[in-house]
């Protein structure tokens, strides 16, 4: 079995400028309630099984927790404009202190006040993508904070799973192995149904194990493929 070597970055606190328009003077600022990060890291912590199943034991999570001291001051604008993420010019800061140490990153943000019903527009509840310089050779994940039963539904630990798929997809296309269209956002394009109990863990079984039929041809990581461990000198 091989074991990804992964560290979650909590930040808990945010105080960055609003949005570029008649606002300019205004400011985004927000602290996660302890409850909030206890409910979040409760489902990242439910993320390594399900690698474990999902690859049919191939590959393992071995991860470490850190909680920034630092506000997060600074948030990058998406191609699309008008939204925003913490991309890893926002946290260098944290990835230098461990580059080298972990293959994969993942940040959790303040993006909602859940209180005040303020939240800050950016793609989606997470981000994901390959290794690179930018994101000091590790893949990359962003999810932002939500509501206690989002966590839940449908299955604890998911979304983490999704994001960190884009950049593992990434990896072993590199390799040489053939991904499906759209990797960890193709099940529907593929013709998968999303589980009102497990998601779409169906989908991604299929996707970790090389069984996703494009064009009549098995894609995706093959099993056998879990046994290469990451290292960003097979990316350059």
């Amino acid at each position: 079995m091989t074991t990804w070597r992964c560290k979650l970055i909590i930040y808990s606190r945010i105080d960055v400028p609003g949005p570029r328009s008649l606002f300019r003077s205004k400011r985004f600022t927000h602290e996660l309630p302890s409850e909030e990060i206890d409910h979040a890291v409760e489902s990242f912590k439910c993320f390594p099984s399900l690698v474990s199943d999902l690859t049919e034991g191939n590959a393992g999570i071995r991860y470490e927790i850190h909680y920034s001291q630092r506000t997060l001051s600074s948030l990058t604008e998406l191609s699309q404009g008008g939204a925003w993420w913490p991309s890893p010019d926002d946290t260098q800061e944290e990835l230098s202190a461990g580059e080298g140490k972990c293959d994969s990153i993942f940040i959790l943000w303040p993006q909602n006040n859940l209180q005040k019903g303020t939240s800050i527009k950016s793609g989606g509840w997470g981000l994901g993508m390959g290794a690179s310089p930018w994101s000091r050779c590790a893949t990359y994940a962003t999810v932002a904070n939500v509501s206690p039963e989002v966590w839940q539904v449908p299955m604890k630990g998911e979304v983490w799973l999704h994001e960190w798929l884009h950049g593992v997809c990434n990896f072993f296309e590199i390799q040489g192995y053939e991904m499906p269209a759209g990797d960890a956002d193709g099940a529907d394009r593929h013709g998968y149904v999303r589980s009102p109990e497990k998601g779409w863990t169906g989908y991604y079984r299929d996707l970790m194990n090389g069984r996703v039929i494009e064009a009549g041809k098995a894609r995706g990581i093959p099993t056998h493929a879990w046994s290469i461990p990451f290292s960003y000198e097979m990316i350059e």
